[in-house]
């Protein structure tokens, strides 16, 4: 009795297996229907946007201590994209700094060499120059960030993590921030977006909604280094303005005036007005030969009066950051007009900017 009951058991479970097996088929697909035209208007922005996007690999160059073999090694990784079909390279300072070399990686994934064209570290701008095709050169659509809005949609595409382009979607969520540079210098006009920037993004392109570059992004404001929602770009007209310079010159050519700035301690102790105490300046250089004067000590130790360059072509001066970001938006030769304090009087003259010499 026992043996039937466990054979008709054994036989009824065998039945439901083979019941459910008969049933586990795979399930008809439920259409969708069209994507929706957001959707359609990402997918098309970022199959356009795409191929102009490369992947930065940094090396290192190491020795072998027995064999003396020289071999290069990764060290980081970046994001950049196509600026012209001469093969320019536009990325962040940061990504590339202190790399022996670096290789370029294409959206079809062809690698090339690449050589530092220059870098301004004061704006984390580097170009790079790869010897590739002309027909795998798709250079970047370029927009201009003077008249964002906060709230619009952008799209920053990127590497994160060395992932193969990523793309994220956000909002302008500020403008006119104000970061701080690889060399303490203070980068001005500053794009923040939502648009999830992680490790690796570093020098992608931000875009607006018609796949125009509108930014360069260039980092995150995070504890623990990952994307907490607050983002920044550098704008794209000051890195339109800066890499043309770039490409040129193999560096950026600082307009000077020639002088040398006082500590802010110095104007609080002399109670300054706000601008640029001048402490020295260049014998020959522009601002000896507009007759602007430097503060000195007479022989009895005290302080004689010099000038302080309150504005510069009528836009005010508070420090010489502020001096140094009016001035290279100008160019070697051109003449601009400063506006001069001394003891308690104002005047404006003309000077002629002159090459740095750093």
């Amino acid at each position: 009795m026992t043996l039937k009951l466990f054979l008709h058991g054994a036989a009824t479970a065998a039945l439901v297996l083979f019941c459910a097996a008969l049933q586990a088929q795979p399930r008809a697909i439920t259409p969708r229907g069209p994507l929706e035209a957001q959707e359609q208007q990402t997918t098309q922005l970022f199959r356009k946007a795409s191929p102009s996007v490369v992947h930065i690999t940094t090396l290192d160059t190491q020795r072998d201590f027995f064999s003396r073999a020289v071999s290069q090694v990764p060290r980081g990784t970046g994001t950049g994209f196509v600026w012209d079909e001469q093969g320019h390279v536009v990325t962040n300072f940061h990504v590339i700094q202190g790399a022996d070399a670096a290789r370029v990686t294409l959206a079809d994934q062809s690698s090339y060499a690449a050589r530092l064209v220059g870098a301004f570290p004061d704006r984390d701008l580097a170009v790079l120059r790869i010897s590739a095709p002309r027909d795998k050169l798709q250079p970047i659509p370029l927009g201009s960030s003077r008249d964002l809005l906060v709230g619009q949609t952008v799209y920053a595409i990127g590497n994160p993590f060395g992932l193969d382009q990523t793309l994220t979607r956000g909002i302008v969520s500020a403008l006119n921030r104000e970061i701080e540079s690889m060399t303490q210098r203070t980068i001005r006009g500053v794009i923040q977006t939502d648009a999830a920037i992680n490790p690796g993004n570093s020098g992608g392109p931000l875009l607006d909604s018609a796949g125009r570059l509108i930014g360069v992004n260039t980092s995150i404001y995070s504890p623990s280094g990952a994307s907490a929602g607050i983002g920044f770009a550098i704008p794209a007209d000051e890195v339109n303005r800066v890499v043309p310079r770039l490409i040129k010159d193999g560096r950026f050519i600082r307009p000077a005036l020639g002088v040398t700035a006082g500590s802010q301690d110095l104007s609080r102790a002399l109670r300054l007005p706000k601008g640029v105490a001048l402490v020295a300046v260049q014998a020959g250089g522009p601002a000896a030969a507009a007759g602007l004067q430097a503060f000195r000590r007479a022989r009895d130790g005290s302080i004689l009066s010099g000038d302080v360059i309150t504005a510069v072509n009528g836009q005010e001066v508070a420090d010489l950051d502020d001096m140094l970001s009016l001035l290279e938006t100008r160019q070697v030769g051109e003449r601009v007009t400063l506006t001069v304090w001394n003891g308690g009087r104002t005047r404006q003259v003309q000077a002629l900017l002159a090459a740095s010499a750093d």
